[in-house]
């Protein structure tokens, strides 16, 4: 059947318990396929840490509803169990193409036809949890409520409170966390600190999944358990990408080498995009910004993703054989995608929140400076430039999360347009016109050239396979 974890809000615990879920079958040697609703990134690699599966991103603004169908195929035909874990509130999505809670958590459990467990955070609730609940079953007839996690009880007593609330609702509790039971996980400015920087992360999963241990399994097993669907309706063939289920394949040839950074900096990647990569002739050969002197020998092709390097801006910037080699080979024409991370590591430098400058690749006509402001949302984007990876004129959408800004450069020459009209420039144009997705607002946004398009963008190639194209195609022409 599988499960969706829902929450009644943001912060309530979806990812704890999803985690504890995914610890126990995993200490049991089950294959797990896990899912995210969204276009989250740091959620996913707690996920892939636990299951040593990719995760997959369920969003149907960055692709479609079909995309999103067809991930669920691809990644439940390998699996014995399911999970998804949801995003914020349960019906918490945007206004779009007539449904009002397009690409929610409530969206995906109708898209996918199973049903989802509320998790409510129950600190301060005793009898007032059942209108709580109650309220979020009735509130759609088409999602349907499998039962409910209970977070931060503060003790038996409270549980029984709880419990007897409940009771005329007939839905099973499947599993409570006691106030104290966890310490916090650390946070920085754009959420949870990754699992890969977390020491106590097996001490944290090993409790978790003792934890999961107490749950209701007797409810718990036939709602995890995946579901035997039809193939996906795409053209898949085969795939490369590691325990990942077939994918399509696009060009053929010779592979391309493409150099993809890949540390604790930048790790901000879209499983399916990596899958997708690799199924059009992309071999991917993983390097650390941080630590390598050079890139990859024979590198064709080079992706800059998300991540945080704000956080590592010493680090990177000090490292100045790599910072010398990338600036030889991308004016030598390599070609580049590079996404929010990846466009800031391209900037002249980086100014922290106390001014402190970090000088980095100065390939683009910008420098990157912190913001208290969070800009966060799905993005309506039309490429604007006559060069870069998509065609002019192409529609994509996608989504930005960030906490820094960039300022035109006063070294070097640029115009209102944020046009960089230096003759030896890479830089030819802005590479989108930007809005959000009811169109209240533009701006341009992003750089791009002959071989190289840098964007605060958070694109899916399942949503977008002109610029996977694009980039490919860049890629073989380099070569």
């Amino acid at each position: 059947m599988a499960l969706l974890i829902a929450g009644e809000r943001s912060g309530v615990g979806k990812t704890t318990f999803t985690w504890a879920l995914l610890s126990f079958l995993a200490r049991g040697r089950h294959s797990v396929q896990s899912f995210k609703v969204g276009p989250d990134y740091i959620d996913p690699r707690f996920h892939q840490q636990v299951t040593r599966r990719p995760c997959l991103n369920l969003d149907p603004v960055l692709t479609s509803p079909e995309w999103v169908k067809d991930s669920w195929r691809r990644g439940c035909q390998s699996a014995e169990f399911a999970l998804v874990e949801g995003a914020m509130g349960l019906f918490d999505g945007v206004s779009y193409q007539g449904i009002r809670d397009y690409a929610s958590s409530a969206h995906i459990a109708r898209l996918l036809g199973i049903p989802a467990a509320l998790t409510v955070d129950c600190s301060r609730l005793s009898g007032s949890v059942a209108a709580i609940v109650q309220g979020y079953g009735n509130f759609d007839p088409e999602v349907k409520l499998a039962g409910v996690f209970l977070n931060r009880v503060a003790s038996r007593r409270h549980f029984q409170l709880l419990e007897q609330a409940l009771e005329p609702l007939h839905l099973p509790i499947l599993g409570t966390l006691y106030r104290g039971d966890l310490e916090p996980l650390q946070s920085r400015h754009l959420g949870l600190v990754p699992a890969p920087e977390l020491e106590n992360f097996t001490e944290y999963q090993e409790k978790l999944a003792h934890l999961a241990q107490g749950f209701n399994w007797h409810q718990l097993w036939p709602l995890l358990s995946a579901p035997t669907l039809d193939p996906p309706k795409s053209p898949f063939t085969r795939g490369t990408l590691s325990s990942f289920p077939p994918f399509p394949r696009g060009v053929r040839g010779d592979k391309l080498n493409i150099a993809i950074a890949q540390d604790l900096a930048f790790n901000f990647y879209y499983a399916e995009n990596l899958a997708l990569l690799e199924a059009n002739g992309a071999e991917l050969i993983p390097f650390s910004p941080l630590q390598d002197s050079a890139l990859p020998q024979g590198a064709q092709g080079l992706i800059l993703g998300g991540g945080f390097p704000e956080v590592f801006a010493e680090e990177l910037s000090q490292n100045r054989r790599l910072i010398a080699d990338l600036q030889t080979k991308i004016r030598q024409g390599l070609p580049v995608y590079a996404e929010c991370g990846g466009l800031m590591y391209l900037c002249g430098a980086y100014l922290n929140a106390e001014e402190r400058s970090y000088p980095w690749l100065g390939i683009l006509p910008a420098d990157c400076r912190w913001s208290d402001r969070l800009t966060l949302g799905y993005r309506q984007a039309k490429t604007i430039a006559k060069t870069g990876f998509a065609p002019h004129g192409t529609q994509i959408r996608g989504h930005e999360f960030h906490r820094t800004q960039l300022t035109l450069s006063s070294k070097q020459l640029a115009v209102s347009s944020g046009v960089w009209y230096d003759p030896s420039s890479l830089i030819t144009d802005n590479c989108y016109l930007i809005s959000d997705l009811c169109h209240l607002s533009s701006d341009l946004e992003g750089w791009s050239g002959p071989t190289l398009q840098a964007s605060y963008l958070h694109v899916h190639f399942g949503g977008c396979p002109l610029l996977l194209e694009g980039f490919l195609g860049a890629c073989r022409r380099y070569s």
